[in-house]
């Protein structure tokens, strides 16, 4: 049980993260409507939250209704992946600082950002979000959570990936800074 209690802290104290997040997004959206900027695919961000906030419910469910135990090992493993996911997505939010949002938005008149974690991967947010829907139910065997929510959010992040591509390639010319990047995974993980 007490672990089920820690668990349940720690899904607490990342869903508080999300909201300041949130916070943080907002202002940043004001931020780049008033230089110009515009949304893009308003319909992709409700997905989101809807995905992101029945994640943590069910990672919840799960491990209390289905009485899911503690594997240790396993554990150790996602927490370790919990911290790549979450030092991905602040490396993004720290580069991309008040141009970083939850929404698509672009800004016409501006280059894509690409330096900083930019540099070596073309979604590192994406990436770390990825990871966490993956180990975080994973910390306290809520396989289920972590299997369903990993292929839904593949789905949506397939659809939004493409679809903020093009807006960013429309409005910043993404394709001639990020030609040569990968998507997903730094070159020296890569075979060439």
């Amino acid at each position: 049980m007490v672990t089920r209690i820690l668990f349940t802290v720690l899904v607490a104290g990342l869903a508080v993260q999300r909201l300041v997040e949130l916070r943080w997004s907002r202002r940043n959206e004001q931020e780049i409507l008033k230089r110009g900027g515009r949304e893009h695919a308003p319909v992709q961000f409700e997905w989101m939250k809807v995905l992101h906030t029945t994640w943590f419910v069910s990672m919840l469910v799960e491990v209390f209704a289905l009485k899911r135990k503690f594997p240790p090992l396993l554990a150790s493993v996602a927490v370790l992946t919990l911290a790549v996911g979450q030092s991905l997505r602040y490396a993004a939010i720290r580069t991309l600082g008040w141009r970083w949002s939850v929404r698509v938005m672009t800004l016409p008149h501006l280059p894509p950002v690409s330096d900083g974690i930019y540099r070596h991967i073309r979604h590192p947010n994406y990436l770390g979000v990825a990871l966490e829907i993956l180990a975080v139910p994973l910390i306290h065997g809520a396989y289920l959570t972590a299997l369903i929510f990993s292929l839904a959010n593949g789905l949506l992040l397939r659809a939004r990936i493409q679809q903020e591509e093009q807006a960013m390639n429309e409005a910043n010319h993404y394709e001639m800074y990020f030609r040569e990047r990968p998507r997903w995974f730094p070159r020296l993980f890569r075979s060439e």
